[in-house]
């Protein structure tokens, strides 16, 4: 009879809290559902201050050599299209765009053109790259750097208008096109472009899709293939990929969209445009393995082009962009190869003269 009472008290406690449950069901989701959108806002919120701290820099940091303006131009409509029929859907995407110009120009000559796209599934071009604009802009380089759809700082509606090896491409190209349109002193026949990872495969997809655009081009440990990529890195990275706003897709659900924005599978649409490439045999972000299948395949291809394969340099995936000695030996062969096709009116072609304009002494 105890144990009766006692499996009856049980069956009607379980039947309150069940009863609980499910009448506050709806409730808890909202709530769950408002906390996790109160969280994203808040870290967008934090990003966009962030950014703004960060611009401040630039002008600490490069003004003493550079005019530095951040400018509000457009790329084309977005891709993907939640509703056809809403007001504004297709025009064109606004963005913000970094300009560095010389101090020391004389406007009434022509100076070349060093197009920079950022790194970053969703990243931004922030003072990291302060040494980089320094060593360029000392050489007589003006450079661009969009903040391209998709870059953080800027918001939720810029963060999701992501489009990985697509449009952001475009923006890219507009910034480019942005500058000789209107600044007369830019050189529209000495344009470079260089960058790094996500950048790299920036400035692949733009000489593959713009050739004439272009005069020559670096890619630093460049994301090469999407396929290989989505095998090896976590399912929190693969998540960001398919994403609704993003690709919407997985690898497995859309080889053929995962191809489109890999420059390993595009290779045969490089032409003549002078091209170096750089990787390293232990970067942890860009395995080798994916710059190796662009290389063989550019080979495939009969591409001319040249690139190093670097033997375990310390730094892994920012190897060539750090302050040490081994990273600024190779930053100068990088910049001897811009110079060949854009003739700088003060190239760096040693340590000694990078370290003066990057560092000051």
């Amino acid at each position: 009879m105890k144990n009766l009472t006692k499996n009856l008290l049980v069956l009607s406690l379980v039947f309150c809290v069940s009863f609980v449950s499910a009448q506050d069901l709806t409730k808890l989701k909202k709530d769950i559902k408002s906390i996790k959108n109160n969280i994203e806002y808040n870290g967008h919120t934090y990003d966009v201050m962030i950014k703004k701290i960060d611009d401040l820099l630039w002008f600490e940091r490069v003004g003493d050599i550079a005019h530095v303006d951040k400018l509000y131009i457009y790329g084309p409509p977005n891709a993907n299209v939640d509703n056809p029929t809403g007001m504004g859907v297709y025009n064109p995407v606004k963005f913000w765009t970094y300009v560095f110009i010389p101090k020391d120009i004389d406007v009434s000559k022509k100076y070349p053109l060093m197009v920079l796209p950022h790194g970053g599934v969703h990243s931004n071009f922030g003072t990291y790259y302060t040494h980089i604009v320094r060593e360029l802009v000392s050489q007589g380089y003006i450079v661009v750097a969009a903040e391209y759809r998709g870059s953080t700082g800027y918001g939720k509606g810029m963060y999701e208008k992501i489009d990985y090896g697509g449009l952001e491409v475009e923006d890219v190209n507009a910034s480019r096109n942005y500058m000789i349109e209107n600044y007369e002193f830019v050189d529209k026949n000495r344009v470079g472009i260089m960058g790094w990872s996500h950048g790299g495969l920036i400035t692949l997809m733009n000489i593959f899709d713009y050739p004439e655009n272009y005069k020559v081009a670096f890619a630093g440990v460049p994301v090469s293939d999407l396929i290989a990529r989505m095998g090896y890195h976590t399912k929190s990275y693969l998540d960001l990929y398919s994403a609704d706003y993003h690709i919407g897709k997985t690898v497995n659900q859309d080889v053929e969209e995962y191809k489109r924005r890999s420059p390993a599978w595009q290779a045969h649409k490089l032409q003549n445009t002078p091209l170096l490439i750089h990787t390293n045999t232990i970067d942890d972000d860009v395995n080798v393995l994916e710059v190796e299948h662009l290389i063989k395949s550019l080979k495939a291809e009969n591409k001319k082009f040249e690139y190093e394969i670097y033997q375990a340099v310390p730094g892994g995936h920012s190897f060539d962009r750090m302050d040490t000695k081994i990273a600024k030996e190779i930053r100068v062969k990088i910049y001897k190869f811009m110079a060949q096709q854009l003739n700088p009116p003060k190239p760096i072609n040693t340590v000694r003269k990078l370290h003066k304009a990057a560092y000051k002494y």
